[in-house]
């Protein structure tokens, strides 16, 4: 009998534990975790300089201030393989949706290479390789160490050197308010719920300014 007590006084220590560590099951990894985080309790995001693929400069909250639109952020490098890739080609289909809904009035897309070796003129070929439109798909670089650290460590994105010049990092899309408020973060698998909740947003704005959403 007190066998069986010890081991049901472990086990509910231990759900305890658990408990504690994930939300309340909520959570059972890193990545949950800062997706379940920015959705209960959106952030707001640091300043940094952006050098951006035209070879203007701009600093981030300046930047979606003056745009006004919703922004969908990833994080690149250009000499990446294999998720970056993969984003692009998510984030062209996009660009064909936001004209198609006429939603490029609303919503845009940007790219920030964390790989301080980018330079402008590659950001901007790489652009160019994506066929990327700039009045909605936009590139930049944080060229400063330390702001780019930070703004990493807002939006929860871990870099991790790997051989033949590669990174490790996990990838996702970033809803962004102009007033520089991360809104949400979406898997890179559900590119289609992008879109819709970004577009959700955007009403959302609109509906507080007279005459707003009808670009």
């Amino acid at each position: 009998m007190k066998s069986l007590v010890s081991i049901v006084l472990v086990c509910a220590l231990g759900l305890g534990a658990i408990y504690a560590q994930t939300d309340g099951f909520s959570v059972v990894t890193t990545e949950s975790a800062r997706r379940l985080s920015v959705a209960t309790h959106p952030r707001q995001l640091p300043d940094a300089l952006l050098q951006m693929a035209s070879g203007g400069q701009d600093t981030l909250l300046h930047a979606l201030r003056s745009d006004g639109r919703i922004t969908v952020v990833n994080f690149i490098y250009t000499r990446c393989l294999s998720i970056c890739l993969a984003m692009g080609s998510e984030y062209q289909q996009m660009q064909a949706a936001l004209r198609a809904k006429g939603l490029a009035g609303r919503i845009r897309l940007l790219s920030i290479s964390f790989d301080p070796a980018d330079t402008p003129e590659q950001l901007e070929r790489y652009a160019q390789g994506m066929h990327a439109d700039p009045g909605i798909w936009q590139f930049a670089s944080v060229p400063r160490a330390a702001q780019r650290r930070a703004l990493l460590d807002a939006f929860g994105i871990v870099v991790v050197p790997a051989p033949l010049e590669q990174f490790v990092h996990n990838a996702a899309y970033h809803i962004v308010t102009a007033s520089g408020r991360l809104a949400r973060i979406i898997d890179y698998s559900e590119p289609h719920s992008v879109l819709d909740f970004a577009a959700e947003q955007a009403r959302r704005k609109s509906a507080f300014i007279p005459g707003a959403g009808h670009s």
